[in-house]
């Protein structure tokens, strides 16, 4: 039998035994209602007029009009004549009245009437008695009858109320929680359903969808326990160090190479969460701590190879977009380390030669420099116009190798940590007076005027002096060489906290604002620019002011000026 004929049946009797339940009550109320109706039209209006016709015998003396309503009573009380003896005893009462209109005075006759009158009444409230007891047994049976009647149709109803929800419900429910279990893979599930309903046919048919689905499971296991296979050697023989985590960060996989260099053994790691294994490796516990905080870290330096190796950590979030959704979920993480070791060691070898080389050449420019100076002394000797300029230009040129020598000096101390900041209490304004004398002659060339106006009772910075200076000379340098001839460059100083702010301001060419993330890259110029540099002053600038607690940053628009500051902390 169908489902819905089912329904059809369940809610066809309900409505039965609804429509039962109001005909019985209405055909028990219906008899009720004849019996008290009974009791008014036949019996109580008898009584009305027995008791009118004593009143009016109850007068002193009956004159003409209460004669005439007495036998109009008389007349009325001929025609209800309803109960056995009831006419009898009324043709009596007429008898001894047409006496008594005869012989008016006879008190004998009106004794007669009264007691007429009184059988009468007492005639019909018996009736009412009895009638009384007849309505109120219809009414207990109508109670028992309709109370029956509801009982059994509650019981129905409850049946119904109970049975017909979870008839539907509930293999609707199996249905769903076997649907979930397909798409998590368990294409063993199986539901069913008694009958030959809708439900039994849907349960057929989910069976064979489930024992199609897991042959085809079965059948494709082989190739993808090869799949996989082949990507585990693929993953062990990768050069670098990979480690597979899932959202949980429980361990997947980690190849030969990571086992290495961690010291781990597979059994130890595989299926384990990484924050348990990380309790006791430091490698492990090192690589989360930099997953955690998501930051551009340093190399790692780890022991590998009998040797100090650097390994770059790359990591690579696997997002996938589930079957039927629409937004990704992140479902683990994919950590490569990448051996950097050669190239460590390629940059310590080019620094520690251009450490060398800088070193070498200052000793003969500070003698070339030193030797155009005696040429330039007039007590060497004389030198022509033609002479002069060519002392003059080799001279800039003698400067200008010592201040490239000079920074190529300076970052290869910083990048191998032989050079050491010696913070103390130093004056801001002393320091950019400094900066500003050192750039005096090269401003004046230009016709460049340097604004400065200094504050009173400001606080000292935690600084290495002579650093300090150097990067605000460097600012200041930069600013006179970019800026065009007959122009101001500002320099302020502002109170930020517990901080000190310097800024430099030129109204030169300006920097295109795409290469500004780069330009205190080491080597780095603005692609474009004629004029001399090295690209490592800005470098230098960013490490001496960070090594100091300080930062530097810089704002810009091309052909607008720029403007670099320098935050220092107050001591």
């Amino acid at each position: 039998m169908k489902i819905k004929t089912k329904l059809t049946i369940a809610v066809g009797i309900l409505f039965f035994f609804i429509a039962l339940l109001s005909a019985l009550a209405i055909r028990q109320v219906h008899l009720l209602s004849d019996d008290t109706k009974n009791i008014l039209e036949a019996n109580y209006i008898s009584l009305d007029y027995t008791r009118n016709m004593h009143k009016l015998l109850d007068d002193a003396v009956m004159n003409k009009e209460d004669i005439t309503e007495f036998e109009k009573l008389l007349e009325k009380q001929s025609t209800n004549i309803t109960e056995i003896g009831e006419e009898e005893l009324t043709q009596d009462l007429i008898s001894h009245f047409s006496k008594l209109k005869q012989e008016p005075d006879n008190p004998h006759l009106i004794t007669n009437i009264r007691k007429d009158l009184n059988d009468i009444m007492k005639l019909n409230m018996d009736a009412i008695l009895r009638k009384s007891n007849t309505a109120g047994n219809t009414a207990d049976n109508s109670i028992l009858w309709i109370s029956v009647t509801s009982a059994f149709c509650f019981i129905m109803g409850f049946t119904l109320l109970v049975n017909l929800p979870g008839y539907i419900a509930n293999p609707i429910k199996n249905l769903t929680e076997s649907i979930k279990q397909i798409a998590a893979k368990n294409y063993s599930q199986r539901i069913y359903f008694k009958g030959h309903d809708e439900f039994a046919s849907l349960a057929k048919s989910f069976n064979t969808m489930a024992e199609k689905l897991q042959e085809y499971s079965n059948s494709n296991l082989d190739r993808l326990m090869m799949e996989k296979k082949r990507v585990e050697t693929l993953i062990n023989n990768l050069s670098d160090p990979a480690i597979g985590l899932d959202e949980q960060n429980k361990i997947l996989f980690i190849n030969e190479q990571a086992l290495k260099i961690s010291g781990l053994k597979k059994e130890e790691a595989i299926g384990k969460q990484a924050e348990q294994v990380a309790v006791t490796n430091d490698l492990m516990r090192s690589l989360l701590q930099k997953m955690a905080l998501n930051t551009k870290d340093p190399a790692l330096k780890i022991y590998a190879d009998n040797k100090e190796s650097y390994f770059e950590k790359q990591l690579v979030p696997i997002s996938i977009v589930p079957t039927g959704e629409e937004l990704k979920k992140q479902i683990g993480s994919f950590i490569i380390l990448r051996n950097i070791t050669a190239y460590k060691e390629l940059d310590a070898a080019k620094t520690n030669f251009i450490a060398t080389v800088s070193h070498e050449f200052k000793t003969p420019i500070a003698s070339m420099k030193m030797s155009l100076q005696l040429l330039g002394n007039e007590q060497t000797g004389n030198l022509n116009e033609e002479q002069k300029n060519l002392v003059e230009s080799i001279k800039e040129d003698t400067d200008r190798l010592l201040r490239t020598t000079g920074e190529l000096l300076n970052i290869s101390q910083v990048e191998t940590g032989i050079t050491k900041v010696k913070t103390e209490a130093v004056e801001v304004n002393t320091v950019i007076h400094d900066a500003i004398e050192n750039n005096r002659k090269l401003a004046e060339q230009k016709s460049i005027t340097i604004n400065f106006e200094s504050l009173q009772n400001l606080p000292e910075v935690s600084a290495d002096s002579e650093k300090a200076t150097w990067v605000i000379s460097n600012l200041i340098s930069n600013a006179i060489r970019y800026s065009y001839d007959n122009t101001v460059i500002n320099v302020a100083i502002e109170t930020i906290g517990n901080k000190l702010k310097i800024t430099v301001i030129d109204n030169g060419i300006g920097i295109d604002p795409k290469y500004l993330p780069r330009i205190f890259d080491k080597y780095f110029r603005v692609p474009g620019t004629e004029k001399e540099g090295t690209g490592l002053g800005l470098a230098i600038s960013k490490e001496f002011i960070e090594a100091m607690g300080g930062a530097v940053s810089a704002k810009s628009e091309l052909g607008e000026g720029s403007e670099f500051t320098v935050i220092l902390p107050v001591r």
